[in-house]
């Protein structure tokens, strides 16, 4: 896959965009991908509220994990990581898919002509027949941690100052002045005015837990890009790569009937037909740079584009799959394989990039988007309540016994 992009169209005028969403009313402020739509609303066992991806130590394996916001699998739908593989950032040549469907305890999984079948869930999982890929299916903490009242109460106070005045430039970004940038990034980093709280404190998701051979992956090249997406009779139902791209870019703040609309209809395409969605990513985009005060400093923005400045950064995220460096060292920085390609971080050339489940991925995000570094918006969350491990598989902590109580009640 290769990015294009049809760029004859303009953006919206006067108070259009992420500005005029603002004003009309806002829907709730939803986690990394978490109950995004209708559709998997109405069977939780479809959500993929997230995706993690990275390499082991050793650079043997890569490491996958789909986190299903239902309390367990359904025997009607496949779930199935696409992990594509190139030699450059935006260009890939092959695919490996791995596919995996469940009956009760039972779990059936495919993955490069190799199959496990059986008890997936016990916490050393299952080793395919030919001894490729490790499989493991359960319940197990989720890793995600997000302030998401506070970031509703940030939005609510930009809002307010679209409402009193606040102007935008050509690009769709509004004028805070440093008043407004301090009153929305103090309130991101509090809940109700205290300390900020973790919305996914105790969720206990069933997770989908791969560790497979990367040369099983990689035949395209060292650079990864991994999505995931779960399979009805009908098709697809939900998909996610990198964390918060339907949740915080797609119409986000606009009503609900809108929002829902549009989050369906990237649910029903694919990485390679995302391009319908940049322009309502590039609105979005022009709303989160003023979040400090300056317009123009986000990732990869270009300063001389006028209203077409953060082309290039919309077009990255709608491609919203999850790049890793197979051959990278180490694994520290959420966008480090993009940052190094498009940004000139030579210091992340090294980094695997992905997303292990110890990322502070909201805080990364954002940041980017508002500041163009790594850190600028914090949401006073910066931990899990639970360990989890970025080596020993399955790697999610288990779930803590009120929390599995719980689920077996439901």
């Amino acid at each position: 896959m290769t990015w294009t992009i049809n760029t004859g169209r303009a953006l919206a005028a006067g108070l259009g965009g992420a500005a005029a969403l603002l004003l009309a009313g806002a829907g709730p402020a939803r986690a990394s991908d978490h109950l995004d739509t209708p559709s998997v609303i109405a069977d939780p066992r479809a959500d993929i509220g997230d995706i993690f991806a990275w390499t082991s130590p050793d650079s043997r394996r890569l490491n996958l994990v789909m986190a299903i916001v239902g309390h367990g699998f359904s025997r009607d739908l496949a779930y199935v990581f696409h992990v594509d593989s190139g030699a450059r950032l935006g260009k890939t040549t092959a695919t490996t898919t791995i596919s995996c469907r469940f009956s009760g305890q039972e779990a059936d999984c495919t993955a490069d002509g190799d199959e496990a079948r059986g008890d997936a869930g016990r916490p050393e999982g299952l080793v395919s027949r030919r001894h490729g890929f490790r499989v493991f299916a359960g319940p197990r903490d989720d890793p995600f941690f997000n302030n998401v009242k506070g970031t509703r109460e940030a939005y609510d106070f930009a809002a307010a100052a679209l409402k009193a005045g606040a102007s935008l430039d050509e690009a769709g970004c509004p004028a805070f002045d440093k008043a407004t940038s301090a009153g929305v990034l103090e309130r991101w980093r509090h809940t109700r005015g205290g300390p900020a709280q973790n919305l996914l404190a105790g969720w206990t998701p069933a997770s989908l837990v791969i560790s497979i051979d990367l040369p099983a992956v990689s035949r395209g090249g060292k650079l990864l890009a991994v999505w995931g997406e779960t399979v009805g009779p009908k098709g697809r139902i939900d998909r996610m790569g990198r964390p918060l791209t339907g949740n915080a870019l797609l119409a986000t703040l606009a009503p609900d009937a809108v929002s829902d609309a549009l989050k369906e209809a990237y649910n029903h395409a694919t990485p390679a037909t995302s391009d319908a969605f940049v322009p309502e990513i590039e609105k979005t985009l022009g709303l989160y740079d003023a979040f400090d005060g300056q317009c123009g400093n986000a990732m990869i923005a270009d300063r001389r584009a006028g209203a077409s400045r953060y082309l290039n950064l919309a077009i990255l995220l709608a491609d919203d799959r999850l790049w890793i460096n197979s051959a990278g060292t180490r694994c520290t920085t959420l966008f480090a394989v993009e940052l190094a390609a498009l940004a000139g971080r030579r210091d992340l050339a090294g980094d695997c990039g992905g997303r292990t489940p110890n990322y502070d991925a909201v805080d990364v995000y954002r940041s980017l988007l508002a500041t163009g570094a790594l850190t600028g918006v914090d949401d006073g969350v910066d931990r899990d309540d639970h360990v989890h491990s970025d080596t020993v598989f399955p790697f999610l902590a288990a779930p803590d016994a009120a929390a599995e109580s719980s689920r077996k009640a439901d």
